[in-house]
């Protein structure tokens, strides 16, 4: 059994020695539903304690602990958010990947969301194309025609748009079906049933590629770059970091109080950058990823470069939280930043190993 940190230091819970053994043994026997599984290891995590050690201690993997988490979470703002209690009493029981899928969503939309993938019966990958898209519908300067802000629709139109971008008739048809399933206007389904005589393609641009870069060598100069924080941040924090002014030849920066720094290699396009500043988080609170495994990443903004461009994705202010997003026109909403870059951290098989060079050198 491995010996887990005292939990005195946090005052916030006076009754840790009672309360800690009791959510160890809820989770190592099972006891109660996936939310109230959730809701444990949030405050096991809360108290000090690290998903290594709450794996070690119960069996849930860290893996599993973030989607019930951050299930959970999502599944106790579904009344708030207007949701029937059929819907909340199904996700009581069942469906933490389908609800973990909806975590991007406002309170309202995870409750619409929630509502739809409980009526049409989704799985995991259908909840998360109709996450996609309600998010997608819901930064759309004015409605479609003949599409209204109801889930429903919001799904249907995402369909519909992908129908018309394509020639082959087998996949045409699969997404005018998917869109008819879920169109829930009257005029949302006539504009989809025009497709079936109305065999117009429409080419669409595709997203730009994300600037991915990884570290691959030791010898680059390194540039200091300032840390906003781990997501979710807000507006507020970003604009608090301080402009950094590098001095030369050795890049040397100064600064005061508690600021987070982190080196980077002076690649040109983060020397290209008139105001870098680091965010970070995992690598699926990026727009497009179809990965689902989740890694940490550092994104690197450029605060400076606010003018919208098709070729260049940007953080956003979405809800009081910032969000990364590429816009195929000039969005109504005002750009806090331009994404330069978004660092991986170096592929290191064995870390153990990689300390002993006569090992690396076999």
């Amino acid at each position: 059994m491995t010996n887990l940190p005292p939990n005195a230091q946090n005052p916030e819970n006076a009754t840790n020695d009672v309360v800690i053994p009791e959510l160890l043994k809820k989770l190592r026997q099972k006891q109660g539903t996936w939310v109230e599984w959730g809701m444990a290891i949030a405050s096991l995590q809360k108290a000090g304690y690290n998903p290594q050690e709450i794996f070690e201690e119960t069996g849930f993997e860290p893996i599993q602990q973030n989607q019930v988490i951050v299930g959970s979470q999502v599944y106790n703002s579904l009344e708030k958010g207007g949701a029937s209690e059929a819907a909340r009493s199904h996700f009581t029981t069942r469906g933490s990947d389908v609800l973990y899928e909806l975590r991007l969503l406002t309170q309202e939309e995870r409750a619409a969301a929630a509502e739809l993938t409980f009526v049409h019966k989704l799985d995991v990958d259908e909840a998360r194309e109709v996450a996609k898209a309600i998010k997608d519908f819901s930064r759309l300067r004015n409605l479609p025609t003949g599409f209204s802000a109801h889930p429903g629709d919001a799904v249907a139109y995402q369909a519909w748009k992908l129908a018309r971008q394509y020639t082959d008739l087998q996949e045409r048809s699969r997404l005018i079906a998917k869109g008819l399933k879920f169109a829930h206007t009257p005029t949302a389904r006539k504009q989809i049933e025009q497709l079936l005589i109305d065999f117009t393609v429409v080419s669409q641009r595709p997203a730009p590629i994300l600037p991915f870069y990884r570290f691959e060598s030791e010898d680059e100069v390194p540039r200091i770059v300032p840390v906003v924080g781990e997501l979710p941040l807000t507006p507020q924090d970003l604009q608090g970091v301080p402009f950094v002014e590098t001095i030369q030849p050795f890049a040397m920066v100064k600064f005061a109080g508690e600021q987070a720094w982190v080196p980077l290699p002076g690649w040109q396009v983060l020397l290209n950058a008139e105001d870098p500043v680091a965010i970070l988080c995992n690598s699926d609170r990026l727009p497009n990823q179809t990965n689902t495994i989740s890694t940490p990443v550092l994104v690197v903004v450029d605060r400076a470069d606010r003018q919208w461009h098709d070729s260049s994705y940007f953080v956003v202010d979405q809800g009081g939280e910032l969000e990364f997003q590429w816009f195929e026109t000039d969005p109504e909403i005002p750009l806090l930043g331009r994404i330069a870059v978004i660092v991986r951290p170096k592929k290191i098989f064995d870390e153990e190993i990689s300390k002993d060079a006569w090992q690396i050198d076999e």
